[in-house]
């Protein structure tokens, strides 16, 4: 805290923000500290990331099992007493805890939950995303990639669902708004984020079809068409063949 003299000479108080703790997931575990990168050894990497991934202050013992699911009770918890020590040697507080529970400090700003919320206002249809937001949501990275635990494939499998629905939901806001560029663009990323799944390319062929590109809506058609036969032996769905119709009518 600095002082300065006010207009009378009394001591005037004036706070100094403090460095951001910033904690990134997505592409890979980045702890940041005044934007330098904080380097944690491997298992307190895993319990920040739990925590962060989890919410909520989840009982001691809970935390010691999850991440240390080999070891004995007693062993597990010396594991985590070990990482928490390891952790709190971090300028700022990056994990809280008490005698029974932990959970990640509020002052810590995480990407993932960042994400989240702008996925959450594309799929509750919130007015348009601003475009800060939009990039977000089109810039895929995998979340915690090289990480194999149980805990972090069942919450990047939910990401991936979640982000999916919400390019889609984007997709179709474009649409209505005429933005057909970017309408393109966010439904390319939903295809390209799971190739096999039909809705995207529905949407994609619809963002064409805006715009009066029906060269690439029969384009995108065929292509997945060939794409799903060859992987599973499946023709398109007659939803997605509808959307063709009224080009054969013409």
């Amino acid at each position: 805290m600095k002082h300065r003299a006010g207009p009378r000479g009394e001591a005037v108080h004036s706070r100094t923000p403090l460095p951001r703790l910033s904690l990134s997931l997505l592409g890979g575990f980045d702890l940041r500290y005044s934007d330098r990168s904080v380097s944690l050894p491997s298992s307190a990497e895993r319990l920040v990331a739990f925590l962060a991934l989890h919410g909520g202050s989840p009982n001691r013992s809970f935390v010691a099992g999850t991440l240390w699911p080999d070891a004995s009770e007693y062993r597990a918890a010396g594991s985590l007493r070990s990482s928490l020590w390891r952790v709190r040697r971090v300028d700022r507080p990056v994990v809280e805890s008490s005698a029974t529970q932990l959970w990640l400090s509020p002052a810590v700003r995480v990407d993932l939950h960042e994400l989240k919320e702008i996925i959450r206002k594309a799929l509750d249809g919130q007015p348009e995303l601003r475009r800060n937001e939009a990039a977000r949501l089109l810039a895929l990275a995998d979340l915690l990639p090289g990480w194999y635990e149980e805990w972090v494939l069942l919450e990047r499998e939910r990401l991936r669902q979640l982000r999916l629905h919400a390019l889609e939901c984007l997709c179709e806001r474009l649409i209505e708004g005429r933005r057909f560029g970017l309408a393109v663009e966010a439904g390319m990323a939903a295809v390209s984020e799971e190739p096999l799944r039909e809705s995207p390319h529905r949407v994609l062929m619809r963002a064409h079809l805006a715009e009066g590109n029906a060269s690439e809506a029969i384009r995108e058609y065929r292509r997945y068409r060939q794409l799903l036969n060859d992987e599973l032996g499946l023709n398109p769905s007659p939803e997605m063949e509808d959307l063709l119709k009224p080009l054969a009518a013409r």
